[in-house]
């Protein structure tokens, strides 16, 4: 019986870990300072940011002419939900964090705040952002 248990419930326990991550896993369209941009969350940990046709982020791209990558972290044990940006230059492995605040209002509709300042946001207020998933 002991064994069954285990048999169903560690099953069940790494779907939920995966899925959480999945939530986020996608591209979603926003809007900030009536200009029109992208956030996309891939599935191995990479973000990028597409604003115009630029993009910032993802496994690789170029800024100023450096090599660099950006990383997103996501931590569900704390409301609302915080997400962390890492920008890393490859060549020199300095990095950077921008910090966020996110809340669903369904599954296809996220509140989301950051701020480039060291200070995490706390709040949802005129510089939220409302994300709506397009993939």
């Amino acid at each position: 019986m002991k064994y069954l248990f285990t048999f169903f419930i560690i099953p069940v326990l790494l779907l939920s870990t995966t899925t959480q991550k999945e939530v986020f896993v996608g591209k979603w369209i926003g809007e900030d300072q009536n200009e029109i941009g992208y956030l996309v969350f891939d599935n191995e940990g990479y973000a990028a940011f597409e604003i115009n046709g630029q993009v910032m982020g993802g496994k690789e791209f170029y800024m100023k002419g450096k090599k660099g990558k950006m990383t997103y972290s996501i931590n569900y044990d704390t409301t609302p939900i915080e997400v962390d940006f890492t920008l890393t230059k490859i060549e020199s492995g300095e990095s950077k964090k921008i910090l966020g605040i996110a809340e669903f209002t369904d599954k296809n509709t996220l509140n989301f705040n950051m701020s480039f300042d060291t200070d995490r946001p706390t709040e949802f207020g005129e510089d939220t952002m409302v994300l709506k998933r397009v993939q």
